[in-house]
């Protein structure tokens, strides 16, 4: 048999099970994956308490990204061979294809062989936070040396991520995070400057670190009140990309400073990326040769074995953490 999460109905944590369900049979263009590690992100989370854009069908199975070895291929399956060492690009609903389970099926667009100096832990670490900022900072944002870039819960692995795209172009990284409990550890992971929100005026603190101008990016997965302030904080000109919900209080807005600061407000979700033939292929290979050169290294916060799921989705809605959290499967996370 085969162990995956599972849901049977909207909650918190502890609706979470582990099912025996039998193990998948790849049809034409799937792959089977025999998982090692599996990434835990907020959508997860968003997705079992019914909160996500997709709602869940019940009983719901979930998870976006997994590492592991490819166990089997369906027909018309080319570039990838049973027994490599390979991770899942979020690209597919997680009614379609949930990921978080023993021996899990994905679309063979979504099998990437990642490069071999990552762990399984780490391999399942990459795509959504590294994707997310690059679609964010790179496609969307365009962003150049020079710029500053406002990057809200930057404690988070997508946070992280673009802290380490926005040095890579040259750019400064401004780190927002609630309070100063994670200061010394943003720095560390290569902020430039670290404002917390609740303790320190975000507008006039980003004035004073960019001499009047204002950032010309902001990478916001809050919205709500704050998002006020990082209107504000926007050069002339700037871009705003909001690419999660976090806050679902009303956002106040000031439409002058939109209008007359000639401001983009820019939706943005990875899907757009990932979803695109073409544009998911530039940021595969733009992540990939980051991570190849060192540029780009992936934070493992902290593990948690696959029976202790439940426990992994609590410290996750905590927030305490700094990077990403990991569901282990087996002992062996090593390619």
């Amino acid at each position: 048999m085969n162990r995956v999460v599972r849901f049977h109905e909207i909650g918190g944590p502890d609706v979470l099970r582990l099912d025996e369900v039998p193990v998948p049979q790849p049809g034409p263009g799937e792959v089977l994956i025999r998982t090692r590690a599996l990434g835990l992100n907020r959508a997860e989370s968003m997705f079992r308490l019914g909160q996500y854009g997709t709602a869940p069908v019940l009983p719901a199975s979930i998870g976006y990204e997994a590492a592991g070895v490819i166990e089997a291929l369906g027909e018309g399956v080319h570039g990838l061979t049973v027994g490599e060492a390979v991770s899942v690009v979020p690209s597919f609903t997680m009614n379609d294809y949930p990921v978080h389970g023993e021996a899990v099926l994905a679309p063979a667009h979504a099998v990437v062989a990642h490069p071999g100096q990552l762990s399984f832990e780490e391999a399942a670490s990459v795509w959504m936070q590294f994707i997310t900022a690059y679609g964010g900072l790179v496609d969307v944002a365009g962003i150049r040396a020079g710029d500053t870039v406002l990057i809200s819960a930057a404690s988070s692995s997508v946070g992280l991520a673009a802290i380490q795209i926005a040095h890579q172009a040259g750019a400064r990284a401004i780190a927002l995070t609630r309070t100063g409990a994670k200061r010394r550890q943003l720095l560390d992971a290569g902020a430039d400057d670290v404002i917390a929100t609740a303790e320190e005026d975000v507008p006039s603190r980003v004035r004073e670190l960019t001499n009047g101008q204002g950032a010309r990016i902001v990478f916001d997965p809050v919205g709500g009140n704050a998002l006020a302030d990082l209107v504000a904080a926007a050069a002339p000109g700037g871009v705003l990309v909001l690419y999660g919900v976090l806050d679902r209080t009303p956002t106040p807005l000031d439409i002058g400073q939109v209008l007359f600061k000639r401001l983009t407000l820019r939706g943005f979700t990875l899907h757009e990326i990932t979803t695109d033939a073409q544009r998911r292929a530039e940021a595969v290979a733009f992540v990939t040769e980051g991570l190849v050169k060192g540029e780009l290294v992936p934070t493992v916060d902290k593990a948690f074995p696959l029976d202790d799921i439940a426990e992994a989705h609590r410290y996750l809605e905590a927030g305490g953490q700094v990077g990403k959290i990991v569901i282990t499967v087996g002992t062996d996370t090593t390619p």
